[in-house]
């Protein structure tokens, strides 16, 4: 896995959280589109790997990655 830079941890507040929902709430992308464009074109991956599954229900530890920043699912 390479890293660009530092990863912030992002607070959910909840066991889990999708990552459709993970991006925007993370503030990597602004509106639904823009999240649905990115993964479908695999420009977001999660824990070193692309996925192109909006609906991917994150665990408290993974880490999304998208356009060089990179972002922890924290509790």
């Amino acid at each position: 896995m390479t890293n660009e830079g530092p990863i912030d941890d992002v607070p959910i507040g909840s066991e889990g959280i999708r990552l459709g929902q993970f991006l925007k709430f993370a503030g990597l992308l602004d509106s639904g589109g823009e999240v649905k464009e990115a993964i479908a074109d695999g420009d977001v991956t999660v824990n070193g790997e692309v996925d192109r599954r909006r609906g991917r229900q994150l665990q408290l530890g993974d880490v999304v990655t998208f356009e060089g920043r990179s972002v922890r699912v924290c509790p």
